[in-house]
């Protein structure tokens, strides 16, 4: 009877401790689980526009974009290929949901740092991501002797965003980009100093390693002098980097740069070719 009594005990004993194991094993698997959207954008642009990517923590990227001159020009300039304008710079992610980044442009010798910082992911219960983004401008192509009174904050032009992007499918991601720009030096007959735009943009995926990208801006302030962005790329992903080809009607490759100065037309056949090449490490 002992015995009997010894087993029956040592039985439930055993089926406790298993369904303990297995309640712990469930709740352990219930807390890491990542119920987040993951991939809405595969680089760190849209076309010219920011997406919604971040950088992963202690990721480094290098970037090298290239805008060429008007195709308008033909042969005689080479489809725009004798005026090309170059962008070098370097991105680096300090946690997850923060990066940093400095970047040098030839286009009127402006230097540009950045931040960019995410508020929200879009997960099972939350409809999009949520990313600012904002910079500061140093143009050192202007010159003293033609500028005598110039001061350093003339030289500064600010730029804040708040990207909000939704991934519909594994195929399809679009996002939102209203942005607030403010200049300290400008031409008051063909420009604001502060302007208010609304960017549109996104990406339709082809195949493993190719997507379509498409881009607008709508600015609230143009005086007309300027045309809204319009921008059409073509993402290639190769291992460690992506390669974007694109076509635009803004030479300019820092955000308010791109904004707020498209001088191409499309309509008149003028516009710029020019790729974007990130890399990380």
């Amino acid at each position: 009877m002992k015995k009997k009594i010894f087993l029956i005990a040592s039985l439930l004993i055993c089926l406790y401790s298993n369904a303990q194991e297995d309640l712990l094993s469930s709740l352990d698997s219930t807390q890491v689980v990542d119920k987040s959207v993951t991939a809405t954008f595969k680089a760190l642009q849209i076309v010219t526009l920011q997406s919604t990517k971040l950088p992963a923590k202690k990721e480094f990227y290098m970037v090298i974009s290239h805008r060429f001159g008007s195709v308008k020009g033909g042969i005689s300039e080479f489809f725009g290929f004798d005026d090309a304008t170059t962008k070098i710079g370097g991105i680096y992610g300090v946690t997850d949901w923060l990066s940093v980044s400095a970047s040098h442009h030839t286009l009127l010798k402006i230097n540009e740092a950045s931040a960019k910082f995410r508020l929200i992911k879009q997960s099972e219960n939350f409809p999009v991501d949520i990313v600012g983004y904002s910079t500061i401008d140093f143009n050192s192509g202007l010159k003293k002797d033609d500028y005598p009174k110039i001061e350093f904050s003339d030289r500064l032009t600010y730029v804040n965003q708040i990207l909000i992007s939704r991934k519909f499918s594994d195929r399809l991601s679009l996002e939102l980009a209203p942005s607030f720009i403010h200049k300290n030096l400008y031409n008051p007959g063909i420009e604001n100093d502060n302007q208010v735009t609304l960017g549109a943009g996104g990406r339709l995926k082809l195949t493993k390693r190719l997507s379509l990208n498409l881009e607008y801006g709508q600015n609230f302030n143009k005086p007309g002098f300027y045309n809204n962005p319009l921008s059409v790329g073509l993402d290639i992903e190769t291992g460690g980097h992506v390669f974007q080809l694109l076509f635009t009607n803004s030479q300019s490759m820092t955000e308010s740069g791109y904004l707020t100065s498209a001088a191409g037309d499309w309509g008149k056949g003028d516009f710029f070719f020019g790729f974007n090449l990130y890399r990380v490490f």
